[in-house]
Formats: C-alpha cells, sequence, structure tokens
C-alpha cells in the first residue's frame, strides 16, 4: 500500500477529541462465591457502575443510574466486594451499600458521613469489614451486613489503612497500617489482629501484632490462603518487591519469589490486588512486572517453583487479578495496540472477554506498538521509559518527528506498556511520545524509586531532558519541536523544566501542575500532606528547597509557550496554584493560554471537557510547534 507524504503533526488520526470522551473506564474485577458470576466496576463519563455477568450471559448493570459507585479514600479504588450472590459497594455520600445480585435495590449499610472503601465480607457473611475516614482521621471500622447497628471502630490510631482481609474461620484479620511522613512505598506494617465477639454482638480486636514492615520496609496486599494456614504478603525489604508467607501455626515467614522484578504496585489507591489463591491453597497466581511489562505466573508453594503462563502473552499489561473458587483467573488486560478489557482465562488456551473499554474499531495496524527503552541520564547512570513512535498506515514523512514527552504524576508512580489512548492520539498524528520512568518512578527496585528522595524537581526535569536527548540522537525527535507535557506531579516536572532548561523545549502543557511547593503542603489533601517530607525535606530547615523547586519564584526564565489547564474543584493542587502562576506569565508577557474547567477536580471527567481539551491543544501545538 502507498504512503501519502505529509507533514508530521499534520496526520489525519482515528483518535478525534471526541472519541477520547468514549471510552469506558475499568476499575475493578471480582468473582463471586459460585465461581462463575463476574462482578466489575466500570467509569463512564465520572460516573461509577456496578456490572455482573453470570457465564455466557450478557452482562447486566446492577446499580441505578442515580447511584455512583467509587472509593474516595485515597485516589479512590476499593470500590466493592462480592460473595454469596450480594456485593457490598461504596456509593453516593461516602456511605457503603448492599445490593443483590439477582434482584433490588441498593440499600445504605452505613450513616452518611465520611467515606468507606475497600468492603469486605466475613466468611460467616454477618460483618462488613472496611476503611474509613472522617475529619481526617482513618480507621478500621465494622458493620454488620445488613445495616441494622451502627459501624464501630475496629482498629485506630495509625495514620492509615488499606487492605483489610479475613482469615477463613472468621478468627483473624489483616491490614496494612502506617503513619506520616510515610507514604505506602516508604514503609508501613502488616498487623495480624485475632478476632473476639463482645456481648453486644460485634467483632472487636483481642490481640494485634505487627508481623512484618516497619518504617523502611513496604508492606502490600495480605491475603490469607483459602486452608487458614497462610497469610501471603508482599514485601520490598530485598530491595524488590517479592512474595512471602507467613505460616501461621508456626509463626514463620518464608520468601517464595527472588529477582529483580516487581510483585507490588505502587499505592495510590485502596484495592490493588497482583495475586491470588488456588481454592486448593497450593499455588499462587502471580502478576509480575519487568521494565515495563507484566505477566502472569503460577507459583506451586508446596514444591518451591513456578512458571509462567503463556496463553495471555499478546497482552502486555496485567491487573487487578482475581481467582475464582474453580482457580478460574480473572484481570483487566491491555497492551499499546489493545484498549482494556475484562477477561478470564480458565486454562488451556481458553480466554473469553466479557467487557470492552472501547476505540477497538481501530486496526492495529494504525496504532503504535510502545517499545521499552532505556538510556544513560545526564551523570551517566541509566534511565528508563516507554517510548511510541509515529504511526500511521497511509501517511509518512521524512526527517525526525516532533516528541511530546509525557511526565507521568506522582512522582512516585511509572507508565507501562499498557494502552494509553493520549500516547495514540498523538503518535497516529504524526508526533514521537516518550513517557520517561524517571529516577524515583516505581517498577526498577527500592533503590531506584528512592533516588527521587530530597531531589524532587531534579532528577524527573534531567531524566525528561535527556531522554528527549537520546532520541535526537538516534534521530526519532526533531531537537527544534520538543513538547512537555504533564500533569500534577508531571505538571511540576513541565513547569520546573521550563524554568530551568529554557528554550530546551518549544512548548508545554501543563494540567493542574504544581508551582508553588509551600502552598502545595498547606493546601493538599491529607494522603499527601507530609509527601514533601520525603521529596524535599521537612519545613523550616528545607525552606530554600522549596523555593528553589518552586516554578512561581522563578517564572521571570520562562522563555517558552505554556498551555495551562486548571480544575476549579481540585483539592490536590487547587487552583490558586495555576491562578498565581498565571499573574507572573502576564506580567512577563510569556506567550500562554489558560483554562479552567467549573467543576472538575484532580483529572478532567465531563466529555464537554474532555474533547475541549484535546481541541485545545492541537490548536496550540499546531501554532507553537508545527507551524513554525
Amino acid at each position: 500500500m502507498s504512503k501519502t507524504r505529509r507533514q508530521f503533526g499534520t496526520w489525519s488520526s482515528p483518535f478525534s477529541p471526541s472519541m477520547m470522551t468514549t471510552s469506558i473506564r475499568l476499575n475493578d474485577v471480582m468473582w463471586d462465591s459460585d465461581g462463575e458470576t463476574l462482578v466489575w466496576c466500570e467509569n463512564k463519563d465520572g460516573r461509577g457502575i456496578l456490572m455482573a455477568q453470570t457465564g455466557t450471559d450478557a452482562p447486566r448493570e446492577l446499580t441505578p443510574s442515580e447511584q455512583s459507585v467509587r472509593g474516595r479514600i485515597f485516589y479512590g479504588g476499593g470500590e466493592f466486594c462480592v460473595k454469596d450472590g450480594v456485593v457490598i459497594f461504596a456509593g453516593n455520600h461516602g456511605r457503603l451499600y448492599r445490593q443483590s445480585l439477582d434482584v433490588g435495590n441498593p440499600r445504605p449499610l452505613t450513616p452518611a458521613f465520611g467515606n468507606a472503601a475497600s468492603p469486605t465480607i466475613s466468611p460467616d457473611n454477618q460483618f462488613v469489614l472496611y476503611v474509613h475516614t472522617y475529619e481526617d482521621r482513618d480507621c478500621l471500622a465494622v458493620v454488620d451486613s445488613h445495616g441494622r447497628q451502627y459501624p464501630q471502630k475496629l482498629s485506630y490510631g495509625a495514620d492509615f489503612y488499606m487492605q483489610p482481609t479475613w482469615h477463613p474461620s472468621g478468627a483473624y484479620i489483616a491490614y496494612i497500617a502506617w503513619n506520616q511522613p510515610n507514604m505506602a512505598w516508604d514503609g508501613t506494617e502488616l498487623h495480624l489482629a485475632k478476632i473476639a465477639i463482645g456481648e453486644d454482638g460485634f467483632p472487636y480486636i483481642q490481640e494485634d501484632s505487627a508481623i512484618a514492615g516497619n518504617i523502611s520496609t513496604a508492606i502490600f496486599s495480605p491475603q490469607f490462603s483459602p486452608d487458614g494456614r497462610y497469610l501471603a504478603y508482599i514485601s520490598d525489604a530485598t530491595g524488590w518487591g517479592q512474595v512471602y508467607v507467613y505460616d501461621l501455626e508456626a509463626k514463620t515467614h518464608t520468601q517464595l519469589t527472588v529477582g529483580e522484578f516487581e510483585h507490588g504496585l505502587p499505592v495510590w489507591v485502596q484495592g490493588l490486588r497482583t495475586y491470588g489463591w488456588s481454592v486448593d491453597s497450593t499455588t499462587l497466581y502471580l502478576l509480575r512486572y519487568h521494565r515495563g511489562m507484566s505477566g502472569l505466573y503460577a507459583y506451586d508453594v508446596v514444591y518451591g517453583t513456578e512458571k509462567p503462563i503463556g496463553a495471555l502473552r499478546h497482552y502486555t499489561h496485567l491487573e487487578q487479578l482475581a481467582v475464582s473458587s474453580t482457580n478460574g483467573l480473572a484481570m483487566i488486560a491491555s497492551s499499546s495496540q489493545i484498549s482494556p478489557r475484562i477477561i478470564s482465562y480458565l486454562g488451556k488456551g481458553y480466554e473469553q472477554i466479557h467487557r470492552r473499554s472501547g476505540l477497538e474499531a481501530i486496526h492495529p495496524d494504525d496504532l503504535a506498538k510502545a517499545q521499552h527503552i532505556t538510556w544513560r541520564g545526564h551523570d551517566g547512570e541509566d534511565v528508563h521509559g516507554i517510548y511510541y513512535p509515529p504511526t500511521h498506515r497511509h501517511f509518512f514523512d521524512d526527517g525526525a518527528p516532533p516528541l511530546v514527552v509525557i511526565v507521568h504524576g506522582g512522582p512516585t508512580s511509572h507508565k507501562t506498556l499498557a494502552y494509553e489512548d493520549e500516547a495514540q492520539f498523538f503518535a497516529t498524528r504524526g508526533y514521537a511520545v516518550l513517557y520517561p520512568n524517571h529516577r524515583g518512578s516505581t517498577g526498577y527496585g527500592r533503590a531506584y524509586q528512592q533516588q527521587m528522595n530530597g531531589a524532587w524537581g531534579i532528577y524527573d526535569v534531567e531524566d525528561s531532558a535527556s531522554g528527549a536527548l537520546a532520541l535526537v540522537e538516534q534521530g526519532l525527535a526533531d531537537p527544534k519541536r520538543l513538547v512537555i507535557m504533564g500533569g500534577s506531579a508531571g505538571g511540576f516536572t513541565a513547569l520546573q523544566s521550563l524554568v530551568t532548561k529554557p528554550n530546551f523545549y518549544r512548548a508545554a502543557v501543563v494540567r493542574y501542575g504544581v508551582a508553588n511547593q509551600f502552598m502545595l503542603i498547606m493546601d493538599t489533601h491529607k494522603f499527601e500532606a507530609r509527601y514533601s517530607d520525603i521529596l524535599l525535606g521537612a519545613l523550616p530547615d528545607a525552606s530554600e528547597v522549596y523555593r528553589e523547586r518552586s516554578p512561581l519564584f522563578h517564572a521571570h526564565h520562562i522563555r517558552d509557550a505554556l498551555l495551562l489547564f486548571q480544575g476549579s474543584d481540585d483539592t490536590v493542587v487547587p487552583q490558586n496554584q495555576s491562578d498565581t502562576l498565571v499573574e507572573v506569565l502576564r506580567a512577563n508577557r510569556i506567550p500562554h493560554e489558560y483554562v479552567v474547567y467549573a467543576g472538575e477536580g484532580h483529572g478532567f471527567r465531563k466529555p464537554e471537557h474532555v474533547k475541549d481539551y484535546y481541541e485545545r491543544i492541537l490548536r496550540f501545538l499546531a501554532q507553537m510547534v508545527i507551524y513554525v
């Protein structure tokens, strides 16, 4: 097939701004106890919806249109659990609701105060254990499963809680807790608590011990084996997130996996799962993350051996693994050329697709295939990232394309070889795209992640720039048409890059970027209130560092065009951050455009705003990058 020569950045793309509003976000998936019914949570137009499917029946919507399913602790997650034909979910007004999988409307279990997440039903179906927060005080709480009595606190006193789980006998629970200034990837404790029933008929903790983790070791995702013998968990004590089991009778810990790969994830949301037990307690099914790619493995706990499950290798990113009572595996799966799907795998190569997130009408040949790349940073150390080449079946251009460097948020996070419609939006128009997994990113071991400590605004800025230069040196990017883009912490990196590297990038696109580090710690939510102690240092001793790493105070150095977006209701990076920066840009006559979306928070959800967001970016890049 012959191709038509057309300038990079002007190719007609199947990803129109309108299409960027149509995809469904798949959040989580779980099996009911029957091993045949799959329940998942999806998000469409800002509303969380519970869906269910039994066998090959048509999927059915469970929650009514006036209800939105959403966990509201941290950045969300932990929306629901399901057991014996009943789903418990976090919904309107921060309440937990009970919903039958068969008929009827949801009924509230908890009062309308605070927020709830990560519900889990007790083995006898009598109680629901969950994480609760109210007025910046977090706890583990318990409520009877029909909501007849007022909830009670079960464990409290720590700053944060996550991932509670019941022992099969109901005699124990396990959970993760930690205190500020740590974040969940810095250091947490795994607690094992003995449960008794009080005179009021409610559970209470009789004994509670921290059995793993500390302020410098992060523990993740405890799960009891179905036979009750073991408690599995993930620990980064070796420098990598490895799988361990604790023998409840012998009171011994055993490390199962070894290697330079990860089994855990950065905990920005509740409810994350990367492994699950087989029904007979002999096998752990594991998701393993290495150099941007994830794979599925089966670990034999009895013999200490493991093997990859290769039938799903056409997917390069797997998440939210769930194991059924019949050992069926369900998860959210994608690749750079396959948009996210809810799938189940029943062995012998049999895969069932239960839900597609959309956009699969686009031919794979029209999509860029992402690659994991490594380059030398400014100091000679290795840096990693994900690269998308400009891709189109019908168009080409000579020379090097413009490059969009998209910096992930966090900054303690990472990009993988998962599906990224934003990357395809640019790549199919003739842009190269780079997601730098700069030092400080997860997925490459604890030492790589901790290099960001005290160095936010240095490694992220330098590693983004060195990644762009590495592509320039290979002829894969035009040095005169480099763009940097990011939101939140990624937005800060973009702003700081304009301050410290004027004229390196031709333009920047920033969503709710951090401009003033002092204002950030005064205004942000509890979850990240002490995050900057790790990234920059504790105040007042580190006040000079905060000023040095606040783009607002150095905005007079900015020379490059800037497109800024902000949500009016953002509680993480409030609008005052962008407002004050824009005042300086105006005073210095720096070319910029500033857009505030009413009613939006830390992320844009309304379709009309998402469409407008991408339309404005295209016009901005055409004016500032393409037609210059």
